[in-house]
């Protein structure tokens, strides 16, 4: 019958696509697990003109895809060190960064991570603001910012202060709370060495490196204004704004100092904690600095890192270890390179050899590395607590914290695997006695004087109780 016929004839066509269709399929699988590398002639031509990132981003996604299965998908007589150098050219010049940071920022993932690690510098950190429990409570300034049509949450359950700002129709940083003092806008990831350092009542601290003041403010707050604070930068126009959140957050146990951080110990001393958020390259927060991305050179790095290691080893000069409660120094960068933060907390351990790293008290980060790219550290610093945009939607951060054991530095023992830096040795810690002394000098005095400085509302116990 005809319909019978026509109906055999449209089953082969169908067929007949239907192969059609899996040869095509066979010929793209083929061409795409040819993929192979660009010759080095055809780099030095991309180099002269203008690359379509459309194109670059491809060429990313075959890399990697040939990178996690290199065994199957490697080009004859490449190695997987030449597929990882032209991925780390076009990650540079797909994102913006210098091929110099970008191979540093590279090695500290594996490859997947890192993709996501440069796509999340990519888009802005949310907006938080700490609440001031000298002033308020977080519920009450939630109920308050909410009145004025503020979309919040509070920031974790790892803060009882946070509060994370979606959108407000009015500008964040001029409401009546703000400007009272209720709060202060501050990154989620700036918590985290304060709340480490867990300062108690009564104790003395020093925030070295302090302005513009959240960190210092936070300090006094969890202090509720009893004991001391000695609030430290080393630039004198800064500490204009540090002053200024000072005063509107209603910090009366701080004293603003304007020194070199390493002047600490001989200067005063005798702190029951310090906290070191040093000087850095702000390879956490390239998402709110993008200069980052091309500003930074080795010469940059090795700068930074000989500061850093000046100043740690002044904070922990500068801590008594014979303090009741204390003892403790906590250091932090907003960096996620492991030359301003794991090199430079190991460089203290084997000067310093009266310290060891505790945990940070924190319940959450990724540990600290312990070994990098053929180089090992002290086995404790996987106590200490990375942090990474991509994972958990804050700043990069590092934090770790150490536990000084004695007044006195024992004598390092010498090791031919030290770096070569210039040894830095600060003054002694001032001893218990001079700080005891009746003598009229105005350090003895302030120091008797301290009580006095406790200048804590009585209606502060209510309002900075726990939710």
């Amino acid at each position: 019958m005809e319909i019978e016929r026509e109906a055999r004839e449209q089953d082969r066509e169908n067929e007949e696509l239907e192969e059609l269709g899996e040869e095509e399929l066979k010929t793209n699988i083929d061409q795409r697990e040819k993929f192979t590398l660009p010759s080095g002639q055809e780099i030095e031509k991309s180099a002269l003109q203008t690359e379509d990132l459309q194109l670059v981003l491809t060429r990313i996604q075959e890399v990697v895809r040939v990178l996690n299965n290199f065994r199957e998908l490697k080009e004859e007589g490449r190695s997987r060190s030449e597929y990882i150098e032209q991925l780390c050219k076009d990650l540079a010049m797909y994102y913006g960064y210098n091929e110099y940071l970008m191979e540093k920022l590279f090695h500290l993932f594996p490859i997947s991570e890192a993709i996501e690690f440069f796509e999340a510098n990519e888009v802005q950190r949310p907006v938080v603001i700490r609440t001031n429990t000298l002033k308020t409570r977080r519920r009450d300034l939630a109920q308050a910012l909410i009145n004025r049509g503020v979309n919040l949450e509070p920031v974790g359950k790892w803060s009882k202060v946070g509060l994370q700002i979606f959108d407000s129709p009015v500008p964040i940083g001029a409401t009546p709370e703000y400007l009272a003092g209720h709060y202060m806008l501050q990154a989620a990831s700036s918590f985290l060495p304060v709340v480490s350092l867990a300062p108690q009542e009564n104790e003395r601290v020093l925030d070295m490196c302090s302005a513009p003041g959240g960190k210092t403010t936070y300090i006094a707050a969890l202090l509720k204004n009893t004991g001391s604070v000695f609030a430290n930068d080393a630039n004198k126009d800064r500490c204009k704004a540090l002053m200024a959140n000072i005063h509107r957050l209603g910090a009366k146990n701080t004293v603003v100092c304007n020194y070199d951080g390493k002047e600490f110990p001989a200067l005063i001393g005798g702190f029951d904690r310090v906290l070191l958020d040093a000087p850095c390259s702000g390879t956490g927060v390239i998402s709110k600095d993008p200069a980052v991305k091309i500003n930074k050179s080795e010469a940059d790095f090795n700068f930074l890192a000989q500061i850093q290691r000046e100043l740690i080893l002044a904070a922990i000069d500068s801590v008594d270890a014979n303090s009741a409660t204390g003892g403790y120094i906590v250091y932090s960068t907003c960096s996620v390179t492991v030359e301003e933060n794991e090199d430079v907390v190991n460089y203290a351990l084997k000067k310093r050899p009266n310290v060891k790293l505790v945990p940070t008290g924190l319940d959450f980060g990724k540990e600290g590395f312990v070994s990098y790219r053929g180089r090992s550290f002290h086995p404790t610093l996987n106590l200490t607590r990375r942090y990474y945009p991509h994972t958990y939607n804050m700043d990069g951060f590092y934090v770790s914290k150490f536990k000084k054991m004695s007044n006195k530095i024992p004598e390092a023992p010498k090791n031919e695997n030290d770096d070569n830096d210039d040894d830095y040795e600060s003054a002694p810690v001032p001893s218990p006695k001079k700080k005891k002394s009746k003598a009229p000098a105005a350090a003895a005095s302030k120091a008797k004087a301290e009580p006095e400085l406790t200048l804590d509302n009585e209606d502060d116990s209510d309002l900075i109780q726990g939710e």
